[in-house]
Order: C-alpha cells, then sequence, then structure tokens
C-alpha cells in the first residue's frame, strides 16, 4: 500500500483527487490517501507520515507564491520525494519549484494516472510498511477543520454528533499529534500566512 500526501486549498480538488485515487489502482498498488489545507502543517505531516508520493497546489495558499515562510520548510520536508505539483493557469508556468513534475489541474484523469505512475515507477525503492495509517483520524481532520474556521466547540459537538468534551479530547489529540505548542498555534500560523 503506497501512501499519498494531497495538499491543496481546495476542498473539492483534496477530496476528489483522495477518491480518485483510493479506488483506482495505478501501478497494480493501492493507496492510502491523506489530505491537508494548511501549508503550515504539511512539514510535520511530511515527516512523521512519510508519504511516497506528494500531490500539491501551492498556489491556492494566500501568499505563498514560492517564496512564502511556509514553501520552504515545505520543500525540505520533500526531501527526495516525489513531488506532483498541480497549478490552476492556463498557460504551464516555468518550473520554478523542485519538483517531478508540473501539471495543469485541468489535465484529464487519464494523462494524470500516466505522469502519477510514471512518478512512482522513477521513485527509489524504499520500505514500506505493510499498514499505515494518517497522520489524523477523519475525525480529528474535520475538528481541525472546523478550529480552523473558527467555529465554536459546541458547534462542532453538534456538527459530529459529539459531546464538547469529545472536542477538547479531538483538539488535545491533534496538538500532540501536529506537536502544536499551544491552542492558538494554527491561528498565528494562518495570521502570519496573510500577512
Amino acid at each position: 500500500m503506497l501512501k499519498i500526501l494531497v495538499i491543496d486549498r481546495c476542498h473539492f480538488t483534496r477530496t476528489g483527487l483522495k477518491a480518485w485515487l483510493s479506488y483506482s489502482e495505478l501501478c497494480g498498488s493501492t493507496f492510502l490517501v491523506s489530505e491537508l489545507n494548511n501549508l503550515a502543517l504539511a512539514k510535520e505531516h511530511i515527516l512523521q507520515w512519510k508519504p511516497q508520493l506528494i500531490i500539491a497546489d501551492l498556489s491556492g495558499f494566500p501568499g505563498n507564491d514560492g517564496s512564502a515562510q511556509y514553501a520552504a520548510p515545505f520543500f525540505a520536508a520533500c526531501g527526495t520525494r516525489p513531488l506532483i505539483l498541480l497549478h490552476a493557469d492556463h498557460a504551464k508556468e516555468e518550473q520554478r519549484y523542485p519538483a517531478h513534475a508540473l501539471l495543469s489541474k485541468r489535465i484529464p484523469l487519464p494523462e494524470l494516472s500516466k505522469r502519477i505512475v510514471e512518478v512512482l515507477r522513477a521513485r527509489p525503492a524504499e520500505e514500506s510498511p505493510g499498514t499505515a495509517a494518517p497522520l489524523l483520524t477523519p475525525q480529528e481532520a474535520h475538528v481541525l477543520t472546523m478550529w480552523m474556521e473558527g467555529v465554536s466547540h459546541s458547534a462542532i459537538a453538534r456538527t459530529l454528533g459529539i459531546r464538547e468534551k469529545t472536542v477538547y479530547t479531538y483538539k488535545r489529540n491533534i496538538r500532540m499529534k501536529l506537536h502544536i505548542d499551544n491552542r492558538f498555534s494554527p491561528f498565528l500560523a494562518q495570521a502570519r500566512e496573510r500577512n
């Protein structure tokens, strides 16, 4: 089972790619797909989860034009891992990022499949664990998304059908897994991104 990380600000792109990859059998393999909508958390996620492929669109993040403060740590965390960068522009922009492929988000799925297979086959062989789990559980990912949007504890609890105390527990687990120092860290990262 190969692990793929999808990073994109657009919810529909992330969930669409995740669903498509989860049910396709490119390279005769199955994929475990994790998704992120926060570039500030990408470095820790990559270093801990160790995906075999990263697919990202950095253009959707405010202020991230390749020189923003989170782009450098992101590329450093990627290291030699295969990286496919997507972009929304109609014309292919010049390759200014260290990526294995730079593709338009409008690429047809058969062509995207072909490029993913090429990148995965070209990657260095490495030991892959028999089982792999995403860094955050699906419920923790939902809590983190709503937390970053400023949704209250009671609203998160109502939306997810859980108790408020459980929301606190999820937040504590998220902070521990992502090495967030305090409960305000995600919001500080967003404020720095906007400036």
